[in-house]
């Protein structure tokens, strides 16, 4: 029998990939958890449950102060929708957290149909009397929405927006108001003029396709989302290309472009024009800039179960980004290797970092333990700042960095690596650039 005194044991948290991981406090735990969380949905390592239970565990451990603004950042920063209802379903069981629950909930709720979202979500054990505080923040929530949004989500689910109204006991703002409630109440809005409405309408798919592209009734997010049905629909191509032109003034990050053109890829061209316009004339970040992306076969894994969209569209898509607002940079993809990839921009950089080098395992310390090396040995090598892209899933332990070291983190798993020397970010959305961008800002303001 072995004897256990005489063997190297380190109990400590590891990633899934067996990397030594650092413990975090509660709190950074549920940011960790929280802010790159489509929840409920399953991801590579962990399972949507498991990511879930982990959240409820953490909200009570966490002051709740601190829960209600990860909360609303998740959902005005993060754009995320189901995660930051369910933190405040979370805190609404807790004696500690419940005086939050209000103004939480109604400052989170930001379209017409996470209404009846959380009631579901708040139900999701079984059916239970909503508290007091939900009570008062649906209601304060319930007058934001005028009789199109309502109607545009008034679903034929098993929570309706009219039972959210008689739960919630909302009061309408005036006398208009209150006759848009009774039309909602008895089923008598007026139908709103969507894509959703025209093309389940029974109507010719082409003519309603075309008929709301003339009208400019197609936002930027549903353009893209749809390109696939506009081409199977034969859409008139010009009516398409202008309305990808008119995009370039929406603030629309790459990855949804780059996600775009996987199932349109007859429009690339145009997609690429527009996504280089709507990210230009940023500020630059100054210096020399070194992003590392994570290629390793976790994140070719989808984003959803129902999205077609994987991690690697996230992480390109930053990548993109980068290489237009930072003033000099380099791009290089880790997997087993660490491999440069050529100086292109667009979609032409996400070919490369695609084809850079095969999906196999995740050796981020031996990525940046290569780029400290060159750093070390030749003046030209030497960077200001690396940006890592990455699920954290590594299988060997991380150095330091020769500059100021960042991780953005695109998936919820439990643990990871980009802690102590390194600023650690969760989530993919722009704000982690302008998160970048104030931090240095602050710190030279400091520093001088």
């Amino acid at each position: 029998m072995a004897r256990l005194n005489m063997l190297n044991l380190n109990f400590g948290p590891r990633t899934h990939e067996g990397a030594p991981a650092r413990n975090l406090t509660p709190e950074h735990q549920l940011r960790r958890s929280v802010l790159a969380c489509l929840l409920w949905e399953t991801q590579f390592y962990e399972d949507g449950v498991e990511i879930a239970g982990r959240i409820a565990e953490l909200v009570p451990k966490v002051q709740s102060e601190k829960v209600a603004a990860l909360a609303v950042e998740a959902r005005e920063q993060m754009k995320l929708r189901h995660a930051p209802l369910f933190l405040v379903r979370e805190m609404a069981r807790h004696a500690t957290h419940r005086r939050l629950v209000a103004e939480t909930l109604e400052r989170v709720i930001q379209r017409a149909d996470e209404l009846a979202e959380f009631v579901a979500i708040y139900w999701k054990d079984g059916r239970v009397p909503l508290s007091a505080q939900v009570k008062k923040g649906l209601a304060a929530a319930f007058p934001k929405f005028d009789e199109y949004q309502l109607a545009k989500y008034d679903r034929g689910g098993p929570i309706k927006l009219r039972d959210v109204l008689f739960l919630s006991h909302a009061k309408p703002r005036d006398a208009a108001q209150a006759g848009v409630w009774k039309k909602l109440v008895w089923g008598r809005l007026a139908t709103p003029d969507t894509w959703e409405v025209a093309l389940s309408s029974g109507a010719d798919k082409r003519e309603a396709w075309e008929r709301l592209l003339r009208e400019k009734k197609l936002g930027a997010l549903a353009l893209l989302r749809n390109l696939r049905n506009l081409r199977e629909a034969a859409v008139d191509e010009t009516l398409v290309l202008e309305a990808l032109s008119a995009m370039s003034t929406v603030r629309v990050l790459p990855f949804r472009f780059l996600a775009a053109a996987r199932y349109a890829p007859q429009w690339e061209a145009q997609l690429e024009q527009t996504m280089l316009k709507s990210v230009a004339g940023q500020p630059k970040i100054t210096g020399r800039t070194i992003v590392l992306v994570d290629v390793s076969g976790s994140m070719t894994a989808a984003l959803s179960r129902r999205s077609e969209m994987q991690r690697t569209d996230a992480a390109y898509g930053l990548a993109v980004l980068l290489r237009e607002i930072a003033e000099k940079v380099s791009v290089f993809s880790f997997s087993d290797n660490l491999v440069e990839v050529p100086a292109r921009r667009g979609f032409a950089l996400r070919d490369a970092i695609d084809a850079s080098q095969r999906h196999n395992g995740t050796y981020l310390g031996k990525a940046v333990e290569e780029l400290n090396r060159r750093a070390d040995s030749n003046p030209s090598e030497r960077y200001d700042r690396l940006i890592v892209i990455t699920d954290e899933q590594t299988h060997d332990s991380v150095p330091k960095p020769k500059g100021t070291g960042y991780v953005i983190n695109v998936a919820s798993y439990k643990n990871g690596v980009g802690y102590g020397a390194w600023t650690h970010i969760d989530g993919w959305s722009e704000s982690v650039i302008e998160y970048i961008r104030a931090l240095e800002t602050a710190t030279n303001n400091w520093v001088n």
